[in-house]
């Protein structure tokens, strides 16, 4: 798998005011996924069912062409892509997600994002965003949304933990 490599404390901080409606987020790329990287992520996580490590019982049982990736490694590379995005100065507040297809050895995921909303409060600035991850067709694999919180330029750090309560957001 390709990891982004990326060390936080090496990239410029964002701030609220540097976000620009339509702005691009990083794109993060995985893949060429193997049996091995679908099964390791299974094994981290925990998640025993067979159709993430047994082929023959993912396409004899459940009628799955192979293994499938599950659907918490694909949640982990948006927020992966978000945190790149925030770095150490943003917190990701808000997370959805719809899962649209399967994720099969051999496939290549890269993830999008687009800044499509801000709104500034009295201590901080939202930035809701559209994201998702396209396999090496171009076909949809996840779509959903986030929220961000970050800093202004001249203004506090987000807390952490990051109370939204504290900061009367909800």
């Amino acid at each position: 798998m390709i990891s982004g490599g990326v060390n936080l404390k090496d990239c410029n901080p964002l701030y609220f005011e540097n976000v620009v409606l339509g702005q691009e987020l990083p794109v993060v790329h995985k893949g060429p996924l193997t049996t091995a990287h679908i099964m390791r992520w299974s094994s981290a996580v925990e998640n025993w069912h067979r159709i993430h490590y047994d082929a023959p019982f993912a396409q004899n049982n459940d009628g799955l062409p192979d293994v499938i990736l599950s659907g918490s490694a694909k949640q982990q590379f948006l927020i992966e892509m978000l945190n790149l995005w925030v770095g150490e100065t943003g917190w990701v507040w808000k997370f959805q997600l719809e899962h649209r297809s399967l994720t099969l050895p051999g496939d290549i995921l890269s993830t999008w994002g687009i800044a499509k909303s801000k709104v500034a409060y009295s201590k901080v600035g939202i930035v809701l965003c559209e994201i998702g991850i396209k396999d090496q067709n171009q076909q949809e694999v996840c779509l959903g949304g986030a929220t961000v919180v970050l800093p202004f330029k001249n203004g506090m750090q987000v807390p952490y933990p990051f109370d939204p309560g504290a900061l009367g957001l909800q």
